[in-house]
């Protein structure tokens, strides 16, 4: 009779089939061209008040991979351990309901440093898999409140990602804009309430081909970032030279960029730190608004944007005061979204935002 034997795995065995080699991650810096997509990943992990990224472009142009591959340079965070809603320690804005209840009992709160949590959020997922299910036989026969924490819970003072963002179904939509709006996702189930911090650095991408975004949502993101097909032969040759590289082999290829992954890392954990100081007079201040009231800029969310990534792109670059520069780099991605569409212009919202920039600032450009 056959038998099945049981062969002994080695220690070299079972770390390569570590989580790391399981889902290899492409290199950040290893990412070639598409700067403008890149520089607003990164200023949303400076400051996450900036709202986000929605980043629109053609197909196989590394929107997704780009996205994922942030994942090795976000920095920790201190939360309450055992917390599955990544609760602040210090900040009572970001507790759950246990925890602030635990604070208020005197009760002490055992920390942790984790690194910042990226969500995927599938296009499939139901609305009890992304804002959390409530047990309503334990809390009917036991009296507690059995709360199964969803995907909104998870990225909670992280990053949430939805790809093809265009297709997301309206009732997530809803779900989506309830959360960002309040910063708090309340589950309601037959009289019973429960409500979690749901603050998120919402990223999105997306083919423009597939559909529109709502109004509503596309508010939502912070900064835009249009990203296309690289035309330069050279550059594609380069781009598809690395991709063949990393998937023969992604350990030895990751390895390869451990410095640069290093550096860029210290960059942001030091921009991060020296954000709070950054400086902006208050002549730049009134000429960001100018820009805005004179492209007819709906609400005041583009103004507080602009001012965010500014601080954000000069803390980046170790200064501790914003430049015109600064602005000009930013503001195309913080208000070409928010202008009112024409459909007989032809010239790309981007430009018209930097033209009328050079007009109110009397920047050349």
């Amino acid at each position: 009779m056959w038998q099945y034997k049981q062969r002994p795995i080695s220690i070299a065995k079972k770390a390569a089939f570590s989580k790391e080699s399981q889902r290899p991650v492409f290199p950040f810096t290893a990412i070639v061209g598409q700067e403008e997509m890149k520089l607003c990943l990164i200023l949303n992990v400076i400051d996450p008040k900036i709202g986000g990224v929605m980043i629109m472009g053609d197909r196989g142009t590394g929107k997704s991979t780009t996205v994922r591959s942030l994942v090795d340079l976000l920095p920790e965070i201190t939360v309450v351990a055992g917390d599955p809603f990544n609760s602040d320690p210090d900040d009572p804005e970001l507790m759950s309901e246990e925890v602030r209840l635990k604070v208020q009992q005197d009760q002490p709160l055992p920390s942790a440093l984790v690194k910042i949590n990226m969500v995927d959020l599938p296009l499939g997922a139901t609305e009890d898999r992304v804002c959390g299910t409530i047990d309503i036989e334990k809390a009917l026969t036991e009296g507690v409140k059995a709360f199964e924490p969803g995907l909104l819970a998870k990225a909670n003072r992280g990053i949430l990602y939805v790809d093809e963002v265009n297709l997301l179904d309206d009732h997530l939509v809803d779900v989506l804009l309830d959360s960002a709006a309040s910063g708090w996702n309340t589950v309601e189930r037959e009289g019973i309430s429960i409500s979690h911090p749901a603050r998120f650095i919402l990223i999105g991408s997306g083919n423009p081909e597939e559909g529109e975004l709502r109004p509503q949502l596309l508010d939502r993101f912070g900064m835009h970032a249009q990203v296309t097909t690289v035309k330069d032969a050279e550059l594609r040759v380069k781009i598809v030279e690395e991709r063949g590289a990393f998937d023969q082999d992604p350990g030895e290829f990751r390895e390869k960029y451990l410095g640069p992954q290093s550096e860029l890392q210290r960059q942001i954990t030091e921009a991060r730190v020296r954000l709070p100081g950054v400086k902006i007079e208050h002549e730049l201040r009134v000429k960001i608004s100018r820009v805005c009231a004179e492209l007819d800029v709906d609400g005041l969310r583009g103004d507080i944007v602009t001012n965010r990534a500014a601080k954000a792109l000069a803390a980046l670059q170790g200064r501790d005061e914003v430049s015109p520069k600064d602005i000009l780099t930013v503001i195309p991605n913080c208000l070409r979204h928010r202008l009112r569409k024409d459909p007989l212009e032809s010239i790309d919202s981007g430009l018209l935002v930097v033209e009328k920039f050079s007009e109110v600032f009397g920047y050349a450009v």
